[in-house]
């Protein structure tokens, strides 16, 4: 510091620091819609000359022979980020396992894809993703359109990552987190219809804060017919007991109770239940309406309403608590979801509870109770992000969506309907308008098997850095 005026890597430091202490806070707005020609920060032979493959074997401890073979033959992916500064990003969890394998049904796996680029929209405070770039011999470019075709002019990869998840961005009056989800994604579209062809897109978490940006999304993979997946880790995280519904189960109603203090936490609570109820009779007939209730009016809605406080109260006795224990909570909140079908849910905001999903079954005495507990494991390599690496490369080397994207689809639009709920004509009310959403009459039938992870948890192992720490 000279004359109290800070020095520029002082600034970034800071910067970053405030990022690991706050990773989901968001503030300042992100740049306009453009695409900036630039070069790589960090050059692929500069990259090479730090780390190669002999470096990488060293690391994994996998011999030179597999390395090169499975360089050869991997899939090359980009990977496009909005901030990659702290250990508990979402970036630095999900690529690392991209770069050097991950835990999957009680082994570590070696990747199958090879990060070939990375693409960093809050660079300057993404210090950490920049580190391991140098380190993995990974060149880091100024624009998502050089990342994806590797500074030439055509598509130059096998496979597209989105991680638009942590950084520094706003939030509305709703409460949506405005991160640029839809803007990434639409200049990877840009040169796919440039390229005429496109590849696999994985997108971390749901398309967009906005309906209409994320139905664009959707209706964008299928026009250009390339596999679309995304979403949350919950529905692929260790269960307890570990089962899953079968197709055709016949489903009267269900809730899910979790953190869903925010947009990013109920989306949480929204993928998992859709997880189950998508398998019910007749498969997935789309959603008829949304609603958010908050605080004291959500309990009276519970009360009034015996199939939710039947389920929780199924839910306490299941973990040996008193009856009504969930419902202590005077601050809670409610999603309310109605399907086409007449099969109704609600998600019920709880810090009291890891994620738990209860549905009433008809011709069951009991309720189905699937628990998340013991969520998320040791904040290192093996964090519970680890099934969902697997999934992102299962579908870069078959092509194949691991599940419908009509579920994320659906997914996306609850939570955007939640977030609108209490809000009409710049007013805020605790009982929310019932939104119909007929345009969320996405019907399909799932054909997946089991995606959880199973086995024996993974040790606790620091993350293969190539530098320290």
């Amino acid at each position: 510091m000279q004359n109290g005026i800070l020095s520029p890597g002082t600034k970034i430091t800071q910067m970053a620091k405030k990022q690991n202490e706050i990773v989901a806070r968001e503030a300042d707005s992100f740049p306009m819609n453009e695409i900036i020609e630039s070069n790589p920060i960090f050059s692929r032979r500069e990259m090479l000359g730090i780390t190669g493959m002999a470096g990488l074997a060293v690391l994994t401890g996998i011999s030179t022979d597999a390395v090169g073979h499975t360089q050869q033959q991997s899939p090359r992916i980009a990977v496009l980020a909005t901030f990659w500064g702290a250990t508990r990003s979402h970036a630095d969890w999900l690529v690392n396992k991209l770069i050097d394998g991950y835990w999957w049904q009680g082994a570590y796996t070696p990747s199958r894809v090879e990060v070939v680029s990375i693409y960093l929209h809050q660079h300057d405070t993404s210090v950490l993703g920049q580190k391991v770039a140098k380190a993995k011999g990974i060149p880091v470019f100024k624009s998502v359109g050089e990342a994806v075709t590797l500074g030439g002019k055509e598509l130059a990869v096998d496979g597209v990552v989105i991680v638009a998840e942590h950084g520094d961005y706003p939030k509305d009056l709703q409460g949506h987190w405005l991160l640029p989800r839809w803007w990434i994604y639409n200049q990877v579209i840009r040169v796919f219809e440039q390229s005429k062809r496109s590849v696999p897109v994985f997108n971390d978490k749901h398309f967009s804060y906005n309906w209409n940006e994320a139905k664009w999304m959707f209706d964008k993979s299928r026009e250009l017919g390339f596999p679309l997946t995304g979403g949350s880790l919950l529905p692929v995280y260790y269960r307890k007991p570990e089962i899953d519904l079968d197709n055709d189960t016949p489903i009267k109603n269900s809730i899910v109770i979790g953190g869903a203090s925010d947009e990013g936490a109920i989306f949480h609570c929204i993928e998992l239940l859709q997880t189950f109820v998508e398998r019910r009779k007749g498969g997935e007939t789309g959603v008829k309406s949304v609603q958010s209730i908050r605080g004291p009016e959500a309990l009276k809605w519970i009360g009034r309403n015996t199939w939710s406080s039947k389920l929780l109260n199924s839910v306490a006795a299941n973990f040996n608590l008193k009856p009504g224990y969930f419902q202590e909570n005077a601050r809670t909140n409610i999603c309310i979801i109605e399907y086409n079908d007449g099969t109704k849910a609600a998600i019920i905001g709880s810090q009291r509870a890891d994620w738990i999903y209860a549905g009433e079954i008809e011709g069951r005495n009991e309720p189905t109770i699937v628990s998340l507990l013991g969520f998320p494991g040791p904040f290192d390599q093996y964090h519970a992000s680890n099934a969902q690496p697997h999934w992102i490369t299962e579908m870069m080397v078959t092509k194949k969506e691991p599940f419908n994207a009509e579920r994320l689809l659906l997914s996306s639009g609850i939570t955007n309907h939640y977030m609108e709920s209490n809000w009409e004509n710049g007013r805020y009310s605790p009982v929310g308008r019932r939104i119909e959403t007929p345009f969320m009459n996405m019907t399909y039938r799932t054909t997946r098997g089991a995606q959880f992870n199973k086995g024996e948890r993974p040790p606790s192992r620091p993350y293969i850095r190539g530098f320290d720490q």
